[in-house]
């Protein structure tokens, strides 16, 4: 690296957040468990409105070095001004949402995302918000659904649970046209594969507890942006709603990004081997994963993503027995949910379970995710054991 250059990836993800070299400070970034810092009566008051931007710590509800050092490195990994950390994913979308968004405004959301943000999304408009849910893979579909009072476009590429992409360069145009802003669930992808701030998005919202922590050992979220938009968030959905990330936590995401690059390589490397294997698997009636060139999107994952991350999923036919069967019968890849851990994770999401409850789509939605899913969708979070060992134990498991 030369004198002013920026720092690559794997060096970021362990150096960035760190202080200055001195004698007799620890290498690493110390855990700090305080909830109380000794102020400064000139410098901050008691009350969050007059938390300044350079102002020191001074209770963990509103910052925390451990915290701190947290969101430094984030923002660096994702080419960002700043960052602000949760106490999960949910909790930085809810805060982001109820921060920007008062009654009378409008959201714009993908119709098919994390499962908990689509039943956020259906209690907004009690509090005078009105949502969209639309197909953000349609560029046509999100302009006709923008109006003069939409605030916000939240979209999730890839999107959970069927890895459909959307397009965030072109999307960022059609959302700042109509004055809103464009939000991106960038969970799936990681900065190690896509930083959409650089492609024209305003915020990235991760789930901290999954590829960043990688572990499966810490609950943590966080939104990126500008250092006012972000600064804005702390002061009002970090402080008054109270879901800061307890320190521990956030030490435990810190050491897991240190990683990220290395296990995001062995994540796309062995989601690659596991999927061809699908696709030629007795049974299997359709696998998607970006990096498949069968992927109705491989063009625009080429262009928008630098790694494919380890996320595969597929449908076969009595998707509800072979559930049970791979319950039963796996034996290194768990049947559990959630994702982005070391070990590899499975878990069956029956179609119409999901548009009941979750997604709530009807008529031509309905039939396009089902185009997608069939009647149901294996979501499975590859791991870093060895390719030929997940692959060697899927096959035992799907044989009758």
């Amino acid at each position: 690296m030369t004198a002013g250059a920026p720092m690559k990836p794997a060096t970021t993800a362990v150096h960035a957040g760190l202080g200055a070299p001195r004698p007799g400070e620890p290498v690493l970034s110390p855990l700090v468990p305080a909830t109380s810092f000794y102020a400064d009566p000139d410098v901050i008051g008691f009350s969050a409105n007059d938390l300044g931007d350079d102002a020191p710590h001074f209770y963990a509800r509103w910052s925390n070095p451990s915290a701190a050092a947290l969101e430094a490195r984030l923002a660096r990994l994702e080419a960002a001004e700043a960052a602000l950390s949760f106490a999960s994913g949910m909790a930085a979308i809810s805060g982001l949402f109820l921060h920007r968004l008062k009654a009378g405004d409008h959201l714009v959301l993908s119709n098919v995302c994390y499962a908990g943000v689509a039943e956020l999304a259906r209690a907004l408009p009690n509090h005078g918000v009105a949502v969209t849910a639309v197909d953000t893979s349609d560029l046509a579909a999100v302009a006709n659904a923008l109006r003069p009072e939409t605030k916000l476009v939240h979209i999730e590429t890839p999107a959970n649970p069927i890895l459909r992409l959307a397009d965030i360069a072109a999307l960022a145009d059609l959302a700042h046209q109509t004055g809103a802003a464009l939000s991106v669930d960038s969970t799936l992808a990681t900065p190690i594969a896509t930083q959409p701030i650089q492609l024209g998005a305003d915020f990235v919202v991760h789930s901290l507890t999954k590829y960043a922590c990688g572990h499966g050992d810490a609950l943590g979220g966080a939104v990126i942006g500008k250092n006012d938009a972000i600064a804005a968030l702390r002061r009002d959905a970090l402080i008054h709603l109270g879901a800061a990330i307890n320190p521990f936590a956030a030490w435990l995401i810190l050491r897991g990004l240190e990683t990220l690059p290395q296990r995001m390589a062995a994540h796309a490397n062995n989601a690659c081997s596991v999927a061809g294997f699908l696709e030629s698997a007795p049974g299997v009636k359709r696998v998607i994963y970006p990096g498949l060139p069968s992927h109705p999107q491989h063009a625009l994952a080429r262009r928008q993503m630098r790694n494919f991350s380890g996320m595969v999923s597929f449908v076969v036919d009595d998707g509800a027995e072979v559930a049970r069967r791979l319950a039963q019968k796996l034996k290194l890849v768990a049947y559990a949910v959630s994702l982005g851990k070391t070990r590899s994770l499975i878990f069956h999401i029956p179609t119409a379970d999901l548009l009941r409850s979750s997604f709530h789509l009807e008529g031509r939605d309905a039939e396009s995710y089902r185009d997608w899913a069939g009647d149901g969708v294996f979501r499975l979070s590859v791991g870093i054991e060895d390719a030929d060992d997940i692959i060697a134990d899927l096959e035992q498991a799907l044989l009758r």
